[in-house]
């Protein structure tokens, strides 16, 4: 690959695949190491996973979007070690009938909004230095900090369904927040309908700015790379910075940004909503994400360089 080749692959990663494979892949298909995800799926679940690659790499935590849409399926009857289909049962208990509409949209209205999580024991977050999913398989249980997500919306996607062995599968659509767990929003339904429940399946529509028709799979990829149609598979750092408001600079004051310069406010701008201000070169290159400067009044300062001055292009 083109050692200036920069952008967002946005990749469907398959069932069966850590995060860290599909990167090394695309890396590999593009002949490059400079690679990064801008969040993490569980190996068992498929969706939207953007991969940034070349000076995009910068913008990973930056596109680690506020906003996902998952495509879920939870399972009562049972309840899990990890609280999706991979672990092992923990309790069990077959409800006898199937729940009516009043029931489900009860519950779901009730875990819509603003809501209190524990992270899973099989989960990525960090306590202590380690990794809880480390303390897991070591078989140790520890305390959890708890956090509040945002589920924006939750809706019922099927009638309950019996299954062979009895138990109880539903599908539903969430919307909601980063750091939201799935898994653990599945438990949830289960326990406000009175029974143990999992994750079974789960599938990630959309991850902020990148949805599902434009993501492409891994073969694809591959076939666009050996057409030479790589770049029209690329979603350009300008395109994926759409989530932030924008500033078009003067010449003079792109310079001046290239140098990492702090500028006056512009005017009109405020960053009560937002955090950051992409800003712009007058030929559309965005060339940096500017924060306001706190200890200068009516000023902004860089907050992530994106083009230097020994790096223009």
């Amino acid at each position: 690959m083109d050692q200036q080749k920069t952008g967002i692959v946005p990749l469907w990663k398959p069932r069966g695949m850590t995060s860290f494979q599909a990167v090394k892949e695309v890396g590999r298909l593009l002949g490059t190491k400079k690679a990064g995800h801008t969040g993490t799926l569980d190996p068992e679940v498929d969706g939207v996973l953007p991969i940034c690659i070349g000076r995009a790499t910068k913008l990973v935590e930056y596109l680690t979007a506020e906003e996902k849409v998952y495509h879920g399926e939870v399972t009562i009857g049972f309840s899990t070690t990890t609280e999706d289909q991979t672990g092992e049962i923990v309790t069990e208990a077959v409800p006898e009938e199937l729940f009516n509409s009043a029931d489900l949209e009860h519950v779901f209205t009730s875990l819509t909004g603003t809501i209190t999580q524990t992270p899973p024991m099989y989960s990525a977050v960090k306590v202590k230095g380690k990794r809880l999913y480390e303390y897991a398989r070591n078989g140790e249980t520890i305390e959890r900090p708890s956090r509040q997500v945002t589920i924006y919306s939750l809706a019922l996607l099927n009638a309950p369904r019996r299954n062979t062995d009895g138990t109880v599968s539903l599908s539903f659509r969430a919307r909601c927040s980063k750091g939201t767990y799935i898994r653990t929003l599945a438990v949830s339904i289960g326990e406000k309908l009175g029974f143990p429940a999992h994750m079974s399946k789960l599938t990630r529509e959309a991850s902020g700015f990148f949805a599902a028709d434009m993501c492409l799979t891994l073969d694809q990829l591959k076939q666009s790379v050996l057409s030479g149609r790589l770049d029209e598979c690329l979603v350009s750092v300008e395109e994926a910075l759409k989530m932030y408001p924008a500033v078009t600079v003067s010449e003079k004051d792109a310079g001046k940004v290239l140098q990492g310069a702090i500028l006056p406010l512009p005017e009109g701008i405020s960053f009560e909503d937002d955090p950051f201000l992409a800003v712009f070169s007058p030929n559309g290159t965005c060339l940096a994400l500017y924060k306001q400067d706190d200890k200068r009044a009516g000023k902004m300062k860089p907050e992530k360089m994106i083009r230097t001055v020994d790096h223009p292009g």
